[in-house]
């Protein structure tokens, strides 16, 4: 049997989250967050993609490509046992893993040409930008939905308690920003109402400083107990991007 195997990438993903900090845990969580798959030739043809717009998700296959490949690991610590448990990686969906496959049930928006290249919009994405897309299956209702199914130690979707508060200045500027990037504020608040901070940390620790690029935007915000307080929203160019 022939264990060696080479794939080449089908496309690239476009998307909003530019690091891996705020990035939600899973697909559909953060309803406005939006991607682009640019198709690659000679994948990129019109009738590969016949029939596509008659299905409302799709299943992305893609590589985790901000993961160094070498660092997998049998065990991990999922944030949804608070960062301290161990678990086998092979009963987590976490990036460490012997060969970075990762998988996301998407909405499909539309399927378009722009300039000559063939341009699939998607929405709830959980995808890093530039991340090489490996192949695209549609989404089947009947086959994968399984009502019976258990769900191990993450039975139901996170929940968090937290309200979002924007200071003038940042809701002035998140506004502005909605001319460029529609539904940009709707994108803040859902990311941040997911709670993208670590879960090792004292989340009890009041008045730290956290910060999230979302396209070429730098997301500045303190948390006050149970409140996330947004008080500065920038835009950066590349050369210019600090931390």
């Amino acid at each position: 049997m022939d264990t060696n195997f080479i794939f080449h990438p089908i496309g690239i993903i476009h998307s909003c989250f530019t690091e891996k900090f705020g990035i939600p845990r899973q697909p559909g969580l953060v309803p406005a967050a939006r991607a682009s798959l640019e198709m690659l030739p000679p994948y990129d043809r019109d009738e590969a993609f016949r029939g596509i717009k008659d299905f409302s998700h799709l299943w992305i296959v893609f590589v985790f490509h901000g993961i160094d490949a070498r660092k997998w690991q049998p065990t991990v610590r999922p944030p949804r046992l608070g960062g301290n448990t161990r678990i086998g990686v092979f009963a987590t969906r976490s990036g460490f893993r012997p060969n970075p496959i990762g998988m996301s049930s998407v909405v499909l928006e539309s399927v378009r040409r722009d300039h000559g290249k063939m341009v699939l919009d998607l929405s709830g994405i959980d995808i890093m930008d530039q991340t090489p897309v490996l192949d695209i299956k549609p989404y089947l209702p009947y086959a994968d939905i399984i009502p019976e199914a258990v769900g191990g130690f993450a039975v139901d979707p996170p929940r968090s308690s937290l309200s979002i508060e924007f200071t003038a200045q940042a809701l002035q500027a998140c506004t502005l920003l909605e001319q460029t990037y529609p539904g940009f504020c709707d994108l803040v608040d859902q990311v941040l109402r997911a709670d993208p901070r670590p879960a090792y940390i004292d989340k009890r620790s009041a008045g730290t400083e956290f910060g999230v690029w979302l396209y070429d935007i730098n997301v500045r915000w303190r948390v006050l107990k149970t409140t996330i307080i947004v008080h500065t929203i920038e835009k950066f160019l590349d050369e210019s991007r600090v931390q």
